[in-house]
Formats: structure tokens, C-alpha cells, sequence
């Protein structure tokens, strides 16, 4: 926290690492599709920015801009240390202390609140690019993980496309028994499927991810989607699929959090959005969501009004544009 110095060399080489990685990203077609996505959802909040960056501001940023935001962020004040494993609490928080106490607190950085305005009607846009592959993201609206409707959504992620892996580390199950991979996949409306779920500070986005069948066009891949959401919006959905639902979330998740990377983890996350309870009563507000719960939020937030819809339509070629 103290002494990183930032050598002006250092810098230069690992611009030229993360300006590579950005290109290389680029390349990607889901990659390109989310970023537009993303730059359409949030106009206002900081979410419009992707982690990587834009490589305008990779290009310009100084070593001084980089070092100053290290000495405002970078403080005891702004963070939080967890520690998980096998070792002596004593001893721990004393090696802790006689490490970090003598580091000055630091003034509380200065925190944006940009809200993002409430989405008034659908977003349509197409991403062109090389690539025979043509793909299809839905973006809806979605919670802070700290909203009381978060565990309710996360059911209704695994009821339609296969439980979210929240973990930091460590990968998905299979999601054949989803409703989505039954009505699109197997029907040959998609080739594949997946949901996309995050435990965010600020209210975010629940991502469908389709891989259109080459016999089919993106409307009719959209239209087989819609079709699913009402079915659940209606309330034709039995209690055993909730309860299936709920199961295949809270295994994903309570086998993930076995390893200590992902007990470390949400410990300290967790602090961050909400207190670690968050995390030690995820599973049981899993088991208490009910079938009206699931059919009440995918009224509220699976509507077309306040959704994101893009289309990756493959050119054949090298060229990338958007639209």
C-alpha cells in the first residue's frame, strides 16, 4: 500500500501488455457484442466502462494519473482484508498488525454517484464482424446482490438457463435441464445457450447469451426466448421445477465456496456490498424462495421495456464495424 514507486519503464511495458490484451479481446465477438451492449445499458453510471479499459485512455493516461490514483485508493480507508486457511487467529491478527497498523489510514476517496436514469423502452443494436457465427444477447435490468429480489432472480437464472457461477473461481455445471437448452437448443433455435448473473455494488445486468443455429435468424431465436419468459411470467411453471431450481443454485454455489480462494473471497466482498452475514445466509434465502416469488420478478424484471437486445451478425471477413 506504501511502496509501490511506478517506474516510468515499467509503465510504458505494461501499457503495451494491456493495449494487446484489449486487441486481442477484440477479436472476440462476444467480446465486441457485450462491450456495445454494456456501452448502451449505462450512459450515465461507471458500469459504460469496461475493466480493461478503453484504449484511448490506456494510450494518454500518464504515469502520474496512474500514481495518483494509487495514493487515493490504495489506503487502509478503502479496503477491506480477509483471510482464510488453516492457521492461528493470535498469531494472525498480531503479524497483521505489526504489518499494516503503522500504514496511515488515508482520507475516504472520494465516491461517484452516478445513477444510471431508468430505462424507458427497448435498446435494439448489431455488432458486424468477421466470423461465420452469428450471435444474440438479451440484457435485463438486475439488482444489487445487497436487494431482497436477488435471491428470487438467481432461481429463475437457474430455472431458465442453468444456474450463475457467482464464485470468483471456479466453472459452471452442465444446464441440459434448463428450460432455455430444452425449448432452443433442442429445438434447434440455438446451438448453445447460458445465463449471466453477477453479485454486483449497483444494480447491473442479467445477460442471456444465444449462439444462433445456422438455420435460423435472430428474430426467431429471439422469438423462442420470449416465448419461455412468459410461459414463467404466466405461471406455468410446477413447484418440482422451483424446487429443482433452487437445489442446482444452491449446489453451484455451496460447492464453489468449499475451496478457502472463494471463503476469502466473498468474505471480503461481501463487506463490500452488504456484511458477510450476506454470504453465510445465501444458501438459506435460496431455500425460501417460493414459486410466487419467481413468477413476481420475472414480471418486474424481465420485460422487454427494460431490455438490451444485440445481434453479432458475422461478415466472412476481417471487417468489424458497429451499429
Amino acid at each position: 500500500m506504501t511502496n509501490s514507486l511506478f517506474p516510468p519503464r515499467e509503465v510504458a511495458s505494461e501499457r503495451t501488455v494491456i493495449i494487446s490484451e484489449r486487441e486481442g479481446s477484440e477479436n472476440e465477438p462476444l467480446f465486441r457484442l457485450g462491450e456495445a451492449i454494456t456501452h448502451a445499458a449505462f450512459r450515465v453510471h461507471p458500469y459504460h466502462h469496461e475493466i480493461l479499459g478503453d484504449k484511448a485512455d490506456l494510450r494518454t493516461m500518464t504515469r502520474e494519473d496512474l500514481y495518483q490514483h494509487y495514493k487515493t485508493y490504495y489506503v487502509p480507508n478503502n479496503a477491506v482484508m480477509a483471510v482464510a486457511g488453516d492457521f492461528d487467529t493470535q498469531s494472525m491478527l498480531a503479524r497483521i498488525r505489526e504489518l499494516f497498523e503503522p500504514i496511515p489510514a488515508g482520507a475516504t476517496p472520494p465516491r461517484l454517484a452516478r445513477h444510471e436514469p431508468q430505462q424507458t423502452g427497448e435498446l435494439t443494436l448489431n455488432v458486424e464482424g468477421p466470423g461465420e457465427t452469428t450471435y444474440l444477447q438479451v440484457a435485463y435490468r438486475f439488482p444489487a446482490a445487497s436487494h431482497p429480489d436477488f435471491y428470487a432472480l438467481s432461481v429463475l437464472d437457474s430455472l431458465l438457463a442453468g444456474p450463475s457461477s457467482l464464485n470468483m473461481f471456479g466453472g459452471g455445471i452442465s444446464n441440459r435441464t434448463s428450460r432455455l437448452y430444452r425449448a432452443l437448443v433442442e429445438k434447434e433455435f440455438a446451438v448453445g445457450v447460458s445465463g449471466g448473473a453477477s453479485a454486483t455494488i449497483d444494480p447491473y445486468l442479467y445477460t442471456f447469451t444465444l449462439t444462433v443455429h445456422p438455420k435460423r435468424k435472430p428474430q426467431e431465436a429471439l422469438a423462442a426466448l420470449d416465448a419461455e419468459i412468459a410461459r414463467v411470467r404466466e405461471a406455468r411453471v410446477a413447484k418440482a421445477e422451483i424446487t429443482r431450481a433452487i437445489k442446482q443454485a444452491r449446489a453451484i454455489f455451496a460447492y464453489g465456496s468449499e475451496s478457502i480462494t472463494n471463503q476469502g473471497f466473498w468474505m471480503g466482498y461481501s463487506e463490500m456490498f452488504a456484511n458477510y452475514n450476506w454470504f453465510l445466509t445465501y444458501l438459506d434465502q435460496l431455500a425460501a424462495v417460493t414459486l410466487a416469488d419467481v413468477q413476481r420478478v420475472a414480471r418486474e424484471y424481465f420485460r422487454p421495456q427494460s431490455r438490451v437486445v444485440g445481434t453479432y451478425i458475422p461478415t466472412g471477413n476481417g471487417e468489424v464495424k458497429n451499429g
